[in-house]
């Protein structure tokens, strides 16, 4: 992170004058107010990145990161389709959070929006609980969320917040093969030097899609 740079003073001490302290305040509290956490934002993923964190493993050792990629589809009178990605950079900060806060920070009511997020894990209670939120209060938004695997599927608050999402019209489904496939030719970019490469699914691919699938039955059910 940048190191934060004191503002000019025109005194010799380094300390405002009195005409200055005001604005010099508001400059100084506008800093202090950012949040401490940075979400990224792009077109295409590094493959590296895809190819450790979207993988579908039981146990997701240092997979401390959310990657979302997004297909926002807006009808009206006329229609348009935007997609990229977000990357949260601090656990103070969730992927889930950052598409409603810029992507889509406001839902026009004249318009339907149709979005698909890929995600590397399904959202923690927090992230679903405003999911849910969003559904109930924008009825003209239709969300489908296509995840690598579950997160803290175990614990009954989140097996709970999941329940609460589908309520509010959420579709959820785990990432297939050919759905990581999709991910790998339309939102990761080359490796710098190499021609465009085909996805090479990892070996246990398909019976890791089956657990996390019958996982996710015995939730939602």
């Amino acid at each position: 992170m940048a190191e934060k740079q004191e503002e000019p003073s025109n005194t010799q001490n380094g300390e405002p004058d009195n005409a200055e302290e005001g604005e010099e305040k508001k400059k100084k509290l506008k800093r202090e107010d950012l949040p401490p956490f940075e979400i990224v934002t792009g077109e295409r993923l590094p493959a590296m990145f895809f190819k450790f964190q979207f993988r579908n493993v039981e146990y997701s050792s240092g997979r401390n990161k959310t990657f979302l990629c997004y297909v926002l589809e807006t009808q009206g009178k006329e229609s348009a389709t935007s997609r990229g990605y977000l990357e949260d950079e601090h656990a103070a900060a969730h992927a889930e959070m950052a598409f409603f806060n810029t992507i889509l920070p406001k839902c026009d009511s004249s318009l339907r929006y149709n979005i698909t997020w890929y995600v590397s894990s399904s959202p923690c209670v927090t992230c679903a609980d405003r999911i849910t939120e969003t559904l109930k209060k924008n009825k003209n938004l239709r969300l489908t969320i296509m995840v690598g695997r579950l997160f803290m599927w175990e614990e009954a608050e989140m097996q709970a917040a999941l329940k609460k999402m589908k309520s509010a019209g959420c579709k959820l489904r785990i990432m297939k093969p050919q759905d990581f496939e999709y991910v790998w030719q339309n939102f990761v970019e080359q490796e710098e030097g190499e021609e465009a490469k085909g996805f090479v699914p990892w070996e246990d691919i398909q019976e890791n899609f089956q657990y996390y699938e019958e996982k996710l039955a015995e939730i939602l059910h």
